[in-house]
């Protein structure tokens, strides 16, 4: 799971046509650590056409105020095609939950 700043992930929300999951975390929180190593299982059970990255908070300003996150560990889903706002979710409790997150996007 890569790590973006802010431009590069900007991009990325922007690119339609794939699949798009972003991670935020902030370095400090113990259950945004917990959450990262099921963000990692995740990632190696899902097919490679969907897009997994991660993000710092506190370097991310204008993403939180666009999508109005509300706590991290949080996980963006998106749509192929970016047409609706992301799919926000907070209680990522286990790896199957986080599949099935992550799983329902539209094509």
């Amino acid at each position: 799971m890569k790590e973006l700043n802010e431009p590069e992930l900007l991009k990325a929300i922007g690119r339609s046509g794939a699949r798009l999951a972003v991670f935020l975390e902030t370095p400090l929180c113990g259950t945004c650590k917990v959450a990262r190593q099921m963000m990692h299982v995740a990632e190696h059970l899902l097919p490679r056409d969907y897009a997994l990255v991660s993000g710092n908070v506190n370097l991310l300003p204008s993403i939180v105020r666009q999508y109005r996150v509300a706590s991290v560990p949080a996980l963006l889903v998106f749509d192929a095609d970016r047409d609706l706002p992301p799919r926000i979710h907070y209680a990522l409790s286990s790896v199957e939950r986080v599949l099935e997150y992550i799983r329902s996007v539209n094509l």
